[in-house]
C-alpha cells in the first residue's frame, strides 16, 4: 500500500522525535553512570552515588526498552499496512470476479464500482460524462443482474464477507438472534 506524503512525513517526524528523546535519555544515562563511576573510583561511595548509579541504570534500561518498542511498533505498523494493502487488492479482485459472474458490461462495471465507492448518481454521471438517466438505467440493470434490490443491498453483498462471524458474533442468524428462541437452547 502506498502511503500518502503526509503520512510518510508524520511517520518520519514521530520516529525522529522518539529517536531524539531516546538519545537524550541514553546520554543522560551515560553521564550519570560516568559520574557515579568517577565518584566510586575516587572512593566517594556515599548513598547519593549509589542512588545516582541506580537512576542511571534505570535511564539506560528505559532508553533501550524505548528503542526496542519503537522498532517493534514500526515493524507491526508495516505488517498491518501490508495486510491492508493485500486485503484491499483482494477485495478489488473479488468485486471484479463477481461483476464478471453477473456479466456486467464494462460501463456497468464502472458505474457499479463508483456506486460501491459511495458516489451518487449525479456524481457518477458527471465523472463518466453521461446523463443521470443513463446512469440510473445502468444501476437498475446492475441491481437486476445481481439480484439486489438497491444500492444498500448491492454494497452489502460485498461487505458481508468482510464481516467474518457477522455482527457481534452472530453469523447467519441476523441481528435479533435465532428465529426460534428454543433453537438457541438446543
Amino acid at each position: 500500500m502506498v502511503s500518502s506524503p503526509d503520512t510518510e512525513n508524520e511517520r518520519r517526524r514521530r520516529k525522529s522525535a522518539l529517536a531524539f528523546f531516546a538519545l537524550i535519555q541514553a546520554a543522560a544515562a551515560v553521564y550519570f553512570i560516568a559520574d557515579a563511576m568517577g565518584d566510586l573510583m575516587a572512593g566517594q561511595a556515599v548513598a547519593a552515588t549509589w542512588a545516582e548509579a541506580l537512576i542511571a541504570l534505570g535511564l539506560g534500561i528505559g532508553a533501550a526498552f524505548g528503542v526496542r518498542e519503537m522498532r517493534r511498533a514500526h515493524v507491526l505498523l508495516m505488517h498491518h499496512e501490508e495486510a491492508l494493502a493485500t486485503a484491499s487488492g483482494a477485495l478489488a479482485e473479488v468485486i471484479e470476479a463477481q461483476f464478471a459472474d453477473w456479466r456486467l458490461t464494462p460501463a456497468e462495471r464502472e458505474v457499479g464500482m463508483f456506486a460501491l465507492k459511495g458516489f451518487d448518481l449525479n456524481e457518477i454521471a458527471r465523472l463518466r460524462g453521461a446523463a443521470p438517466g443513463t446512469v440510473r438505467a445502468q444501476m437498475a440493470s446492475i441491481y437486476a443482474k445481481s439480484g439486489t434490490s438497491g444500492r444498500a443491498q448491492f454494497a452489502a453483498f460485498f461487505v458481508e464477507d468482510l464481516l467474518a462471524g457477522g455482527v457481534n458474533g452472530m453469523a447467519a442468524e441476523g441481528a435479533a438472534g435465532p428465529a426460534d428462541p428454543g433453537a438457541a437452547a438446543e
